[in-house]
Protein backbone atom coordinates (compact mmCIF):
# COMPACT_ATOMS: atom_id res chain seq x y z
CA UNK A 1 0.00 0.00 0.00
CA UNK A 2 1.39 3.37 -0.95
CA UNK A 3 0.46 6.45 1.32
CA UNK A 4 1.00 9.91 0.14
CA UNK A 5 1.03 12.71 3.22
CA UNK A 6 1.27 16.88 3.88
CA UNK A 7 4.80 16.56 4.90
CA UNK A 8 3.86 19.24 7.31
CA UNK A 9 1.44 17.43 9.52
CA UNK A 10 2.66 16.18 13.16
CA UNK A 11 4.34 12.77 13.06
CA UNK A 12 3.50 12.01 9.71
CA UNK A 13 5.80 9.27 9.08
CA UNK A 14 6.27 8.04 12.77
CA UNK A 15 2.89 7.28 12.61
CA UNK A 16 1.24 6.67 8.70
CA UNK A 17 4.29 4.14 7.62
CA UNK A 18 2.44 1.33 10.09
CA UNK A 19 0.23 1.22 6.90
CA UNK A 20 2.83 1.23 4.10
CA UNK A 21 5.03 3.17 2.05
CA UNK A 22 4.54 6.44 3.08
CA UNK A 23 5.59 9.40 0.54
CA UNK A 24 5.89 12.99 1.80
CA UNK A 25 5.35 15.87 0.44
CA UNK A 26 4.81 19.64 0.71
CA UNK A 27 1.22 20.20 0.23
CA UNK A 28 1.55 22.18 -3.21
CA UNK A 29 3.46 19.75 -4.53
CA UNK A 30 0.59 16.76 -4.38
CA UNK A 31 -0.63 16.39 -8.18
CA UNK A 32 -2.34 13.72 -10.10
CA UNK A 33 0.93 12.32 -11.41
CA UNK A 34 2.54 11.34 -7.85
CA UNK A 35 -0.85 10.00 -7.00
CA UNK A 36 -1.57 7.49 -9.82
CA UNK A 37 -0.37 4.46 -8.11
CA UNK A 38 -1.56 5.91 -4.37
CA UNK A 39 -4.03 4.23 -2.15
CA UNK A 40 -4.63 6.95 0.76
CA UNK A 41 -3.92 10.27 0.44
CA UNK A 42 -3.53 12.46 4.06
CA UNK A 43 -3.46 16.48 3.25
CA UNK A 44 -3.97 19.60 5.25
CA UNK A 45 -6.27 23.34 3.78
CA UNK A 46 -3.77 23.71 1.05
CA UNK A 47 -4.21 21.20 -0.95
CA UNK A 48 -7.43 21.05 -3.40
CA UNK A 49 -8.77 17.62 -3.38
CA UNK A 50 -11.23 17.49 -6.27
CA UNK A 51 -11.31 15.82 -9.79
CA UNK A 52 -8.29 17.50 -11.33
CA UNK A 53 -6.45 15.99 -8.49
CA UNK A 54 -7.55 12.22 -8.24
CA UNK A 55 -8.89 11.64 -12.29
CA UNK A 56 -7.55 8.19 -13.00
CA UNK A 57 -5.82 7.25 -9.75
CA UNK A 58 -6.16 4.47 -7.07
CA UNK A 59 -6.85 6.70 -4.46
CA UNK A 60 -9.61 5.09 -2.36
CA UNK A 61 -9.06 6.90 1.10
CA UNK A 62 -8.83 10.27 1.65
CA UNK A 63 -7.81 12.33 5.26
CA UNK A 64 -7.76 15.65 6.50
CA UNK A 65 -5.88 16.57 9.33
CA UNK A 66 -7.65 19.84 9.62
CA UNK A 67 -11.03 21.05 11.15
CA UNK A 68 -12.14 23.02 7.64
CA UNK A 69 -13.90 20.88 4.32
CA UNK A 70 -13.60 23.55 2.12
CA UNK A 71 -10.70 22.06 0.20
CA UNK A 72 -12.68 19.08 -0.20
CA UNK A 73 -14.91 18.37 -3.67
CA UNK A 74 -17.08 16.16 -0.91
CA UNK A 75 -19.48 15.07 -3.60
CA UNK A 76 -16.86 13.80 -6.02
CA UNK A 77 -15.36 11.60 -3.13
CA UNK A 78 -18.51 10.42 -3.15
CA UNK A 79 -19.32 9.88 -6.81
CA UNK A 80 -16.26 7.64 -6.29
CA UNK A 81 -16.88 5.81 -3.52
CA UNK A 82 -14.12 7.41 -2.07
CA UNK A 83 -13.81 7.24 1.96
CA UNK A 84 -13.13 10.82 3.63
CA UNK A 85 -12.14 11.75 6.93
CA UNK A 86 -11.36 15.25 8.57
CA UNK A 87 -10.49 16.82 12.21
CA UNK A 88 -13.13 18.37 13.38
CA UNK A 89 -12.62 19.92 16.46
CA UNK A 90 -8.84 19.11 16.51
CA UNK A 91 -7.09 22.72 17.60
CA UNK A 92 -10.15 23.99 18.47
CA UNK A 93 -8.54 24.80 22.14
CA UNK A 94 -6.07 26.06 20.06
CA UNK A 95 -7.72 28.90 17.90
CA UNK A 96 -9.86 29.86 20.81
CA UNK A 97 -6.55 30.42 23.09
CA UNK A 98 -5.50 32.62 19.72
CA UNK A 99 -8.57 34.48 19.98
CA UNK A 100 -8.06 35.37 23.27
CA UNK A 101 -4.16 36.25 23.49
CA UNK A 102 -4.62 38.72 20.43
CA UNK A 103 -7.95 40.01 22.05
CA UNK A 104 -6.15 40.38 24.91
CA UNK A 105 -2.88 42.29 22.93
CA UNK A 106 -5.43 44.96 21.22
CA UNK A 107 -6.66 45.53 24.82
CA UNK A 108 -3.85 45.84 26.38
CA UNK A 109 -2.16 48.14 23.60
CA UNK A 110 -5.19 50.64 23.27
CA UNK A 111 -6.30 50.45 26.68
CA UNK A 112 -9.63 49.20 25.75
CA UNK A 113 -11.54 48.24 29.01
CA UNK A 114 -13.82 44.62 28.60
CA UNK A 115 -15.99 46.09 31.17
CA UNK A 116 -19.82 46.03 29.90
CA UNK A 117 -18.54 45.64 26.17
CA UNK A 118 -20.41 42.76 24.26
CA UNK A 119 -18.73 39.93 21.65
CA UNK A 120 -20.58 38.85 18.50
CA UNK A 121 -19.59 34.75 17.67
CA UNK A 122 -20.29 34.20 14.10
CA UNK A 123 -20.59 30.60 14.17
CA UNK A 124 -20.89 28.35 17.83
CA UNK A 125 -19.42 25.19 16.94
CA UNK A 126 -16.30 23.66 18.20
CA UNK A 127 -14.26 26.45 18.20
CA UNK A 128 -17.01 29.18 18.46
CA UNK A 129 -18.56 27.75 21.90
CA UNK A 130 -14.93 27.57 23.63
CA UNK A 131 -14.78 31.44 22.35
CA UNK A 132 -18.17 32.28 23.78
CA UNK A 133 -17.35 30.44 27.66
CA UNK A 134 -14.10 32.20 27.50
CA UNK A 135 -15.78 35.39 26.75
CA UNK A 136 -18.35 34.71 29.69
CA UNK A 137 -15.67 33.51 32.22
CA UNK A 138 -14.40 37.53 31.88
CA UNK A 139 -18.16 39.17 31.71
CA UNK A 140 -18.61 40.39 28.32
CA UNK A 141 -22.02 40.21 27.33
CA UNK A 142 -21.97 37.31 24.55
CA UNK A 143 -24.48 37.12 21.37
CA UNK A 144 -24.44 34.45 19.78
CA UNK A 145 -25.14 33.95 15.46
CA UNK A 146 -25.47 30.54 13.83
CA UNK A 147 -28.23 30.07 11.66
CA UNK A 148 -27.56 25.98 11.06
CA UNK A 149 -27.44 25.58 15.08
CA UNK A 150 -30.35 27.76 15.86
CA UNK A 151 -32.93 25.46 13.72
CA UNK A 152 -31.77 22.97 15.67
CA UNK A 153 -32.04 24.17 18.89
CA UNK A 154 -34.81 26.49 18.86
CA UNK A 155 -34.95 26.87 22.51
CA UNK A 156 -31.53 28.71 22.90
CA UNK A 157 -31.11 31.83 22.53
CA UNK A 158 -29.07 33.60 19.15
CA UNK A 159 -28.81 37.08 17.43
CA UNK A 160 -29.34 37.66 13.75
CA UNK A 161 -26.00 38.52 12.21
CA UNK A 162 -26.70 42.30 12.02
CA UNK A 163 -26.78 42.20 15.55
CA UNK A 164 -23.84 40.46 16.32
CA UNK A 165 -22.14 43.04 14.15
CA UNK A 166 -23.15 45.77 16.27
CA UNK A 167 -20.97 44.51 19.21
CA UNK A 168 -17.80 45.83 20.25
CA UNK A 169 -16.20 42.73 19.50
CA UNK A 170 -16.87 40.48 16.67
CA UNK A 171 -15.16 37.15 16.01
CA UNK A 172 -16.24 34.86 13.14
CA UNK A 173 -15.86 30.61 13.63
CA UNK A 174 -17.76 29.40 10.90
CA UNK A 175 -16.24 26.93 7.74
CA UNK A 176 -16.27 28.35 4.31
CA UNK A 177 -19.85 27.69 1.96
CA UNK A 178 -19.86 28.66 -1.01
CA UNK A 179 -23.51 28.50 -2.26
CA UNK A 180 -26.70 26.97 0.15
CA UNK A 181 -29.10 29.32 2.52
CA UNK A 182 -26.11 29.21 4.96
CA UNK A 183 -23.86 30.44 2.68
CA UNK A 184 -20.45 32.05 3.86
CA UNK A 185 -18.47 33.06 1.43
CA UNK A 186 -18.09 37.28 1.49
CA UNK A 187 -20.62 36.67 4.74
CA UNK A 188 -19.29 39.85 5.57
CA UNK A 189 -19.36 42.23 3.06
CA UNK A 190 -19.13 45.75 1.28
CA UNK A 191 -23.17 46.05 2.66
CA UNK A 192 -22.91 44.95 5.96
CA UNK A 193 -19.13 45.92 7.28
CA UNK A 194 -20.73 49.14 7.17
CA UNK A 195 -22.92 47.89 10.25
CA UNK A 196 -19.59 47.66 12.56
CA UNK A 197 -19.26 50.26 15.04
CA UNK A 198 -16.48 52.74 14.92
CA UNK A 199 -13.59 51.38 17.12
CA UNK A 200 -15.16 47.57 17.33
CA UNK A 201 -12.34 44.67 17.21
CA UNK A 202 -12.57 42.51 14.55
CA UNK A 203 -11.38 38.91 14.70
CA UNK A 204 -11.22 36.39 11.83
CA UNK A 205 -9.60 33.04 12.43
CA UNK A 206 -12.08 30.90 10.04
CA UNK A 207 -11.43 31.23 6.17
CA UNK A 208 -10.12 34.31 4.74
CA UNK A 209 -12.79 34.56 2.09
CA UNK A 210 -15.86 34.75 4.61
CA UNK A 211 -14.64 38.51 4.66
CA UNK A 212 -14.86 40.34 1.49
CA UNK A 213 -11.14 41.32 1.88
CA UNK A 214 -11.64 43.91 -1.09
CA UNK A 215 -14.30 45.51 0.69
CA UNK A 216 -13.08 44.99 4.34
CA UNK A 217 -10.05 47.46 2.83
CA UNK A 218 -12.32 49.81 2.10
CA UNK A 219 -14.10 50.01 5.22
CA UNK A 220 -11.43 50.12 6.95
CA UNK A 221 -9.84 53.60 5.12
CA UNK A 222 -13.00 55.23 6.60
CA UNK A 223 -13.47 53.25 9.83
CA UNK A 224 -11.72 52.97 12.92
CA UNK A 225 -11.49 49.23 13.22
CA UNK A 226 -9.26 46.89 15.56
CA UNK A 227 -8.41 44.05 12.79
CA UNK A 228 -6.94 40.73 14.07
CA UNK A 229 -6.42 38.13 10.74
CA UNK A 230 -4.91 34.87 10.65
CA UNK A 231 -6.72 34.10 7.16
CA UNK A 232 -6.82 36.00 4.03
CA UNK A 233 -8.75 36.03 0.87
CA UNK A 234 -6.61 33.96 -1.87
CA UNK A 235 -3.82 32.91 0.54
CA UNK A 236 -0.84 32.73 0.20
CA UNK A 237 -1.38 35.64 -2.11
CA UNK A 238 -2.35 38.43 0.75
CA UNK A 239 -3.56 41.75 0.08
CA UNK A 240 -0.62 44.11 1.36
CA UNK A 241 -2.82 47.04 1.23
CA UNK A 242 -4.91 45.78 4.14
CA UNK A 243 -1.89 43.51 5.91
CA UNK A 244 -0.12 47.10 5.94
CA UNK A 245 -3.67 48.38 7.94
CA UNK A 246 -4.15 45.27 10.40
CA UNK A 247 -3.19 45.51 14.36
CA UNK A 248 -2.32 41.60 14.48
CA UNK A 249 -1.91 39.50 11.49
CA UNK A 250 -0.57 36.11 11.19
CA UNK A 251 -0.29 33.28 8.65
CA UNK A 252 -3.12 30.88 8.99
CA UNK A 253 -1.51 29.73 12.31
CA UNK A 254 -4.44 30.12 15.16
CA UNK A 255 -4.84 26.84 15.44
CA UNK A 256 -0.55 25.50 15.30
CA UNK A 257 -0.39 24.45 18.76
CA UNK A 258 1.35 20.88 18.97
CA UNK A 259 -1.93 19.77 20.86
CA UNK A 260 -4.21 20.41 18.05
CA UNK A 261 -1.69 19.45 15.59
CA UNK A 262 -1.20 16.13 17.01
CA UNK A 263 -4.83 15.69 17.78
CA UNK A 264 -5.50 16.08 14.12
CA UNK A 265 -2.72 13.02 13.19
CA UNK A 266 -4.56 10.97 15.76
CA UNK A 267 -8.12 11.76 14.23
CA UNK A 268 -7.13 10.59 10.60
CA UNK A 269 -4.61 7.67 12.06
CA UNK A 270 -7.87 6.30 13.79
CA UNK A 271 -9.86 6.45 10.79
CA UNK A 272 -7.53 5.05 8.95
CA UNK A 273 -7.46 1.79 11.20
CA UNK A 274 -11.02 1.92 10.73
CA UNK A 275 -10.74 2.17 6.89
CA UNK A 276 -9.05 -0.69 7.00
CA UNK A 277 -9.63 -2.73 9.85
CA UNK A 278 -6.57 -2.45 11.27
CA UNK A 279 -5.53 -2.10 14.65
CA UNK A 280 -2.12 -0.09 14.33
CA UNK A 281 -0.81 1.88 17.57
CA UNK A 282 1.56 4.85 17.96
CA UNK A 283 2.27 6.70 20.64
CA UNK A 284 1.99 10.42 20.58
CA UNK A 285 4.07 11.81 23.33
CA UNK A 286 4.27 14.66 23.83
CA UNK A 287 7.32 16.63 25.62
CA UNK A 288 7.31 18.57 29.21
CA UNK A 289 6.61 22.15 28.74
CA UNK A 290 9.63 23.87 30.96
CA UNK A 291 9.12 26.99 32.74
CA UNK A 292 5.21 26.60 33.46
CA UNK A 293 4.87 28.47 36.67
CA UNK A 294 3.08 31.78 36.11
CA UNK A 295 2.39 34.37 38.67
CA UNK A 296 -0.95 36.60 38.41
CA UNK A 297 -0.59 39.17 41.13
CA UNK A 298 -3.90 41.02 40.81
CA UNK A 299 -6.63 39.94 42.54
CA UNK A 300 -9.14 41.12 39.90
CA UNK A 301 -9.40 40.45 35.99
CA UNK A 302 -6.72 43.29 34.20
CA UNK A 303 -6.57 43.57 30.65
CA UNK A 304 -2.66 44.32 30.84
CA UNK A 305 -1.49 41.74 32.93
CA UNK A 306 -3.80 38.96 31.58
CA UNK A 307 -1.94 39.65 28.47
CA UNK A 308 1.26 39.96 29.82
CA UNK A 309 0.69 36.16 31.21
CA UNK A 310 -0.64 35.31 28.08
CA UNK A 311 2.35 36.47 26.22
CA UNK A 312 4.30 34.60 28.03
CA UNK A 313 3.11 31.23 26.45
CA UNK A 314 2.29 32.23 23.35
CA UNK A 315 4.22 35.48 22.03
CA UNK A 316 1.70 36.51 19.16
CA UNK A 317 3.70 39.57 18.88
CA UNK A 318 6.32 37.99 17.07
CA UNK A 319 3.93 36.50 14.40
CA UNK A 320 2.78 39.77 13.77
CA UNK A 321 6.35 41.10 13.57
CA UNK A 322 7.17 38.08 10.94
CA UNK A 323 3.90 38.37 9.07
CA UNK A 324 4.83 41.67 8.29
CA UNK A 325 7.93 41.41 6.74
CA UNK A 326 5.72 40.34 3.72
CA UNK A 327 4.85 43.96 3.09
CA UNK A 328 8.35 44.53 1.54
CA UNK A 329 8.64 41.34 -0.94
CA UNK A 330 7.89 40.88 -4.20
CA UNK A 331 4.92 38.41 -4.98
CA UNK A 332 6.91 35.65 -5.86
CA UNK A 333 8.95 36.05 -2.83
CA UNK A 334 5.57 36.87 -0.32
CA UNK A 335 3.84 33.30 -1.62
CA UNK A 336 7.13 30.98 -0.62
CA UNK A 337 7.26 33.42 2.66
CA UNK A 338 3.59 32.97 3.76
CA UNK A 339 3.98 28.54 2.88
CA UNK A 340 7.58 28.87 5.10
CA UNK A 341 6.20 30.69 8.01
CA UNK A 342 3.85 27.55 8.08
CA UNK A 343 6.04 24.84 7.94
CA UNK A 344 8.71 26.60 10.71
CA UNK A 345 6.07 27.38 13.22
CA UNK A 346 7.68 27.40 16.01
CA UNK A 347 6.51 25.06 19.19
CA UNK A 348 3.30 26.63 20.64
CA UNK A 349 1.77 24.59 23.69
CA UNK A 350 -1.78 24.92 25.01
CA UNK A 351 -2.70 26.84 28.13
CA UNK A 352 -3.59 23.27 30.47
CA UNK A 353 -0.13 23.25 30.38
CA UNK A 354 0.32 25.65 32.70
CA UNK A 355 0.33 26.39 36.30
CA UNK A 356 -1.06 29.75 37.82
CA UNK A 357 0.22 30.73 41.08
CA UNK A 358 -2.86 33.27 42.29
CA UNK A 359 -4.65 33.86 45.64
CA UNK A 360 -7.55 35.48 44.11
CA UNK A 361 -10.71 33.67 43.88
CA UNK A 362 -12.25 35.75 41.29
CA UNK A 363 -9.55 34.63 39.38
CA UNK A 364 -8.57 31.18 40.09
CA UNK A 365 -12.61 30.41 38.57
CA UNK A 366 -11.26 32.28 35.32
CA UNK A 367 -7.94 30.31 35.22
CA UNK A 368 -9.75 26.97 35.53
CA UNK A 369 -12.08 27.60 33.15
CA UNK A 370 -9.72 28.54 30.29
CA UNK A 371 -8.04 24.78 31.27
CA UNK A 372 -4.98 26.67 33.93
CA UNK A 373 -4.27 24.59 36.60
CA UNK A 374 -4.08 26.67 39.92
CA UNK A 375 -1.41 26.55 42.82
Amino acid sequence: MKLVVDENIAFAREAFSHFGETVLLAGRDITREVLKDTDILIVRSVTNVDENLLDETAVKFVGTATIGTDHIDLNYLKSRNITFADAKGCNAFAVAEYFLTALMKVCSEEKISLQDKSIGIIGVGNVGSKVAKFSELLGLKVLKNDPPLERKNPQEKFYSLDEALQCDIVTLHVPLTIEGDDKTYHLLNEDNLKKLKDGAILINTSRGAVIDNVSLRKIITNKNLNLILDVWENEPDVDLSLLEKVKIATPHIAGYSLEGKINGTIMIFNALNNFLKSDYNFDFVLPEVENNILPYTNNHFDEGEFYYLLSRIYNIEADDLQMKKMLYFGREDRIKYFDTLRKYYPLRREFNNYFIKTNSLEMKKIFEGMRFKII
